[in-house]
């Protein structure tokens, strides 16, 4: 009877451990790659793997910091990614030079987009206009600068009517704050707060928010590698629940998402990444529309004008369609996108 019951034991545990494997290779592992550092904005998608909300859904997540939008976009296209975090009008401008790698983005993050000017008020610039004659400085690849073409048709200046200077990122801010360009571009959550660091607060700037000025633009979004499409398309529609679950949890408690944050990059400010967030939630991801609609949708006569503009800005002469830049195949149910 002893040897009876330690044989069933025996089997039961062997059973149990053959479970635990088979659940474990059931996962799917993903890598996902930000746009960025892990600053603020990044906060939701490490909630999401710390709460285990990628676990649940049967995904093996790594998330890695990136180096920008553009390198975002070319580890997804080469198939070294499976998912990326990505600006979609830098998606727009590496397909019109990549044609036989295009990506199409499967989810809108950023429902407002976060490109801006800013000035210091004592320049004395307080309207579009004001700008002519004057010098704007920003990084070469800084998506404002790449899209000023299509701000200053809305605005009625011309090309030619300022000038530019180049500097690395760090150099931004320092320049404005020095004089040595009349105003500069960049992310509004950026910009403002390393202008903060130097001593500038929001009451001393005056920002233009392209928004603002009649540009539709749609910001970050979510692009998967051909391969997730193809063949994973419940993968990726499970990564996308984790994603917005992650993003609901970071909303109602900021301070929550940012621990998080600390715990996978210990260097960090808190204080700092936590404003960042908060500017990130109340600019670019809480609308209107998101609200009342959930995340990851778009509007097709949004997009439809985001296209004219962003052609223009990049000098696009095929302009692409909704549909070749956007898919809402992979999209969760609306309850699964609600933010609330």
């Amino acid at each position: 009877m002893v040897k009876l019951k330690a044989r069933l034991l025996g089997a039961t545990v062997g059973i149990a451990v053959a479970l635990g494997a088979q659940s474990a290779m059931a996962q799917m592992a993903i890598k996902f790659t930000l746009d960025w550092k892990f600053e603020g904005p990044a906060a939701p998608y490490v909630l999401a793997k710390k709460k285990g909300y990628f676990d649940d859904e049967g995904l093996d997540v790594t998330i890695d910091s990136g180096n920008g939008s553009v390198g975002s976009i070319t580890r997804v296209a080469s198939g070294a990614y499976d998912v990326g975090f990505a600006d979609i009008n830098s998606m727009l401008e590496f397909n019109a030079s990549n044609p036989d790698r295009a990506m199409k983005s499967i989810f809108m993050v950023y429902d407002r987009p976060p490109f801006s000017l800013f000035m210091l008020k004592k320049s004395g610039i307080t309207k579009p206009e004001d700008l002519i004659g004057k010098t704007l400085g920003a990084p070469v690849f800084d998506a404002s600068r790449k899209l000023f073409p299509a701000f200053a048709q809305a605005t009625g200046l011309k090309l030619d009517d300022v000038k530019w200077e180049s500097m690395d990122p760090p150099l931004r801010e320092p320049m404005l704050v020095r004089g040595d360009v009349d105003a500069i571009t960049g992310h509004y959550f950026t910009s403002i707060l390393n202008l903060q660091a130097q001593g500038i607060s929001k009451d001393d700037l005056t920002v233009f928010k392209y928004f603002d000025y009649g540009m539709d633009f749609y910001g970050n979004a979510m692009i998967a590698s051909p391969d997730m499409m193809e063949n994973h398309p419940e993968e990726l529609r499970a990564f996308l629940r984790a994603v917005v679950k992650g993003w609901r949890d970071a909303i109602a408690n900021p301070e929550e998402a940012i621990a998080a944050l600390k715990e996978t990059d210990p260097l960090i400010d808190p204080a700092l990444e936590l404003q960042r967030l908060q500017m990130t939630i109340d600019e670019n991801v809480v609308t209107e529309v998101t609200l009342k609609e959930g995340m990851g949708l778009i509007k097709t006569d949004r997009m439809n004008k985001a296209i004219d503009q962003v052609s223009l800005a990049f000098g696009i002469e095929n302009k692409p369609t909704v549909a070749d830049i956007f898919t809402d195949i992979f999209m969760p149910g609306e309850k699964d996108r609600m933010l609330k």
